[in-house]
This record gives structure tokens, sequence and C-alpha cells, in this order.
């Protein structure tokens, strides 16, 4: 029997209800004979309310080790629940922590990477004709550290148990239906993708796109692993993240990301030290993620006397070959209608900082630019 790994967000198992459907989805895919491995997120906004309680008790810049201890109670909730829903079902599972699963990870807390992952327990359940339920989100360090991997982290778990089991497929199922050219909420008239290069998902992903996690398609991309984003509730083909096939110019999408700090001049260690990883270097400027910065007073306040600006979003046009000409760049720049404050060209993307309170008008001038009129 082959494996299967399937996903399922936090927005997939947010209450009672959806658990039971999520569970009659998994034993469907049981029931057909495979053997299946699943990933689950905490419930809902589990892990927002647990990061709001940990700011209360911390004065907003919370302890990295204890916040990693605090947020994986989240998925143990939602990995017991949907284990209990299965055996109401007549179905044999048995659910796993990250550390019982084997996914070991550096030390970083908060933001930690996958190292390896060695499934020993998920291998003898699986042979044992059980329904596996795994905790994402979280691993264990080889000091015996529990740790998170970052928003969007249970995407890597589920990518790296399935390069671990040699899983025929992986699922990522989640309140979406698949990839879209642009973020539906800003955008109308966007498109679903039929599918997509590693390559062009992870710029995507890096982009700000909040479909995938980059570091899961970086990871899927290194092993040969394709990728299945699809809707957990709504039958559709959803989107196939899968191995270049060495296109010709196409643009995949428009992203935006105003979760970032621009910053010049600082060292590397205060940016680490609050979980603030820079995603890339423009000329002598750092773009600084937020998503996994827990105390944002604290880093601004370690950040005195360096030049920060907080008022920037980044708005990307994503597509293999559009830094190949200066042709789609001149496009960008004259359908964003506004002078950006700096300009990146990349092989599979043209980004822009432009003012935050700017930047939804400017995703929308680019993708009728680039999808809508091509």
């Amino acid at each position: 029997m082959g494996v299967i790994v399937q996903k399922y967000g936090g927005s997939s198992v947010a209450d009672v209800e959806k658990i039971q459907r999520v569970a009659e989805r998994v034993a469907a895919s049981r029931a057909k004979g495979s053997q299946v491995c699943v990933v689950v997120s905490a419930m809902g906004d589990t892990t927002d309310e647990l990061l709001a309680l940990a700011q209360k008790v911390s004065a907003g810049n919370p302890h990295r080790r204890e916040l990693d201890m605090l947020l994986t109670a989240g998925e143990r909730i939602s990995m017991a629940l949907l284990g209990m829903a299965l055996h109401a079902r007549g179905v044999e599972a048995v659910s796993f922590t990250g550390s019982q699963s084997g996914i070991i990870t550096d030390g970083a807390h908060t933001n930690a990477r996958i190292l390896e992952v060695r499934p020993v327990r998920i291998h003898e359940a699986l042979e044992k004709g059980k329904v596996v339920i795994v905790a994402g989100y979280q691993g264990v360090s080889r000091e015996k550290e529990i740790t998170t991997l970052g928003r969007g982290g249970s995407d890597t778990t589920a990518v790296a148990l399935a390069a671990a089991l040699d899983a025929d497929v992986c699922e990522i199922c989640s309140d979406v239906d698949g990839v879209y050219t642009a973020d539906p909420r800003i955008v109308s008239g966007t498109r679903r993708l039929a599918e997509l290069s590693h390559e062009e998902m992870q710029e995507l992903a890096l982009a700000g796109a909040k479909v995938l996690n980059a570091q899961a398609v970086e990871f899927a991309r290194d092993r040969g692993i394709t990728i299945h984003a699809r809707s957990t509730f709504v039958s559709g083909p959803g989107t196939l993240i899968k191995k270049s096939e060495g296109r010709e110019l196409r643009i995949s999408g428009v992203a935006l990301d105003s979760e970032i700090l621009v910053v010049r001049g600082a060292p590397l260690e205060v940016l680490q030290k609050h979980g603030a990883w820079p995603r890339e270097a423009w000329d002598d400027r750092a773009i600084v993620s937020l998503e996994n910065v827990h105390g944002l007073a604290a880093l601004l306040a370690d950040l005195r006397g360096y030049e920060v600006s907080n008022d920037l979003a980044q708005v990307s046009v994503v597509g293999a070959g559009i830094g190949a000409s200066k042709e789609p760049l001149d496009r960008a720049l004259e359908a964003l209608e506004i002078q950006p404050r700096s300009t990146l060209v990349a092989p599979l993307r043209i980004a822009f900082l432009v003012p935050r309170d700017a930047a939804r008008d400017c995703v929308r001038r680019l993708h009728a630019e680039f999808i809508e009129r091509s």
C-alpha cells in the first residue's frame, strides 16, 4: 500500500464540526487502501490566542523557549481530537507530537529548521494499519528542547514526512482550492493556477503569498516532492506544485508582503535575537520578515541607531523568465503609477518597496497589467 500525507490547516480543524468532516475525509482515504499520515495545525485562531496570552504576561517580549512550550499545545489539542473522531468511526488511529514523530530540528526557538526525520514510530503504526496523526509546526532539537518551525511550519512538517515516508502524494488542504494569481481578498478576477514549479511557488511564498510556506516548498524542491494544494471541503483539482518543466516567460501571480521591516546596517545577531530573519538584501538594506517576531517593541528598541523603515510593503510580480529582459520591468513601473522606494529584479521575480498604505492598489494595478490583460 502506498503512503498518503495529508495536512489540514487551522481553518480546516477550527471547530468540532470541521474536525468531524476532516475525520470523514481521512477515513475515506484509508478505506481506499492507502496508508495515511495526517498533519494538523492548531484549531482556528488558537495560536494567535496563545500568543496574546504570552504577550500579556511578558510585557510584550515573551521568552522564546517558553513560547515554544506554550504554542505547541495548540497542535496537541487538534491531533488528539481528530484521533478521537476517527476512533468513533471505527478507524484505528494514533496521534504523535513532533518529537514522538522523530522530527529533529536545530535549536532556533520559534523559527527552527528541520535537520532530519526519524519516523520509526510512524512506520510501526502505519504497518499495523493505523492512521497516524502528527502535530504540525513542531519538533525537538538534538539538545532535547521542544522547538517550533515558524508561521506555516505545519506545511514543512507535512513535506518532510512525505519525503521520509516516501509518500505517493503530499496534500496540503486548506480553506482555498489551490493557488491563485493574487489574494482574492485584495483583487477581484483572480485565477486558479493548475500547476506551478517549485521555484515559482517558492518565489510567491517569499513574496508574501500565504497559501504555502516557503521553507516547505524549498524542502519539496530539494527532495523532489510534488505538493497538491487543494480545498479540504470542496471537491476540485487544486494546484500541483512540481519539478520545473523549463517554461518560457509566464507570469504566475502578484503577491503582497506588508509584514516587513526595512533595515540598514543592523548586525545579524541583533535581528536573530528577536526571531527576525532577513529574507533578502536589497542594495545595503535587509528586508526583514516580522512573521515570527513576537516582541516588536523590543526589536525596535534594539534597532535604535540604525536606519529602520516600518511603513513600507513589498509588492512582487512572479513568473518564469520575468527577469530575463527589461520589458516586464518597464510594464510594471508604468502600471504602478507611483515611484517605488526601491526595486529588485531577479530571474523569477520583479519586486518593489512601496508605501504600505498604497500597496493594495499597487497589487491591483500589477494584476490588471500582467494577468487580466494577458
